[in-house]
């Protein structure tokens, strides 16, 4: 059964799109076909897969979303088999404006992602760092989110009003979305301060969150300007062997943790 994941969290720097990179390519390692939407205007997600964005002026999320093609023909292959990319670049800037006057126009993913015709077991949605539109859109397409959550004095700042769009996306758009977990992120168990933001985060989110704590690691700081995810670029890392453990986790509870 196909499952669509999305990776949000309105605040920037807390490896988001290097979750959205990193899980989809450790899904794909382990032979799970999968698809990674970039939503994010800043094609972070495609460019960290080595994808040019200049080489995207008609294959892109945009054009899909404004009618210039369906979601079938911007697929986007990678250097991993069974991992395929819908790219994004600047030209998603400006669809919540272009789209204002659209009925239902929060549905918009949702609609072409579902009358698609995508032979995929995973779908992961990179969100922009907001709660805007293409976020919204996002979660409508959703049947769970994952957020990214860093070990870091602010950490707990904004969550709450993440975790209240979601609620009222159940609530009035998307009843089945559900909270796949929160990933704690930019873990150094060095550090009192990660560990005491850890502890506090399990202490009140319980199972939902992940098991799995991804480290701060150079190389998987590397690896997105190397066009790779950490899985090509240094397997051996703990960068890539996290992101491996959280992908078994996913495997193994279906991307939900509510």
């Amino acid at each position: 059964m196909r499952k669509i994941i999305s990776i949000a969290n309105q605040k920037g720097g807390v490896g988001k799109t290097t979750t959205a990179i990193n899980l989809a390519a450790t899904l794909a390692a382990a032979e799970r076909k999968t698809l990674l939407i970039d939503a994010d205007p800043q094609g972070n997600a495609t460019s960290g897969l080595g994808i040019d964005l200049l080489a995207l002026p008609e294959r892109n999320l945009y054009a899909a979303l404004s009618g210039d093609g369906s979601l079938a023909e911007v697929v986007l292959g990678s250097r991993l088999p069974f991992l395929d990319v819908i790219g994004s670049n600047q030209d998603l800037t400006g669809v919540e404006i272009e789209f204002v006057e659209i009925e239902d126009r929060e549905k918009k993913l949702r609609r072409l992602v579902r009358s698609a015709d995508l032979d995929y077991e995973y779908i992961i949605i990179d969100c922009p760092p907001s709660l805007g539109f293409l976020t919204l859109n996002a979660l409508v397409a959703a049947d769970s989110v994952i957020v990214p959550l860093q070990c870091e004095y602010f950490a707990l700042e904004g969550l709450g009003r993440l975790l209240s769009t979601i609620k009222l996306v159940q609530a009035r758009l998307n009843p089945a979305l559900a909270l796949g977990g929160i990933l704690l992120t930019m873990f150094d168990g060095r550090n009192t301060l990660s560990r005491q933001v850890s502890e506090e985060v399990r202490l009140h989110f319980g199972n939902k969150v992940f098991q799995t704590v991804i480290p701060r690691n150079v190389r998987l700081s590397e690896s997105p300007s190397h066009g790779l995810p950490i899985i090509l670029y240094d397997v051996r890392s703990r960068g890539a062997i996290s992101y491996m453990e959280l992908a078994k986790e996913v495997m193994e509870n279906g991307g939900n943790r509510s």
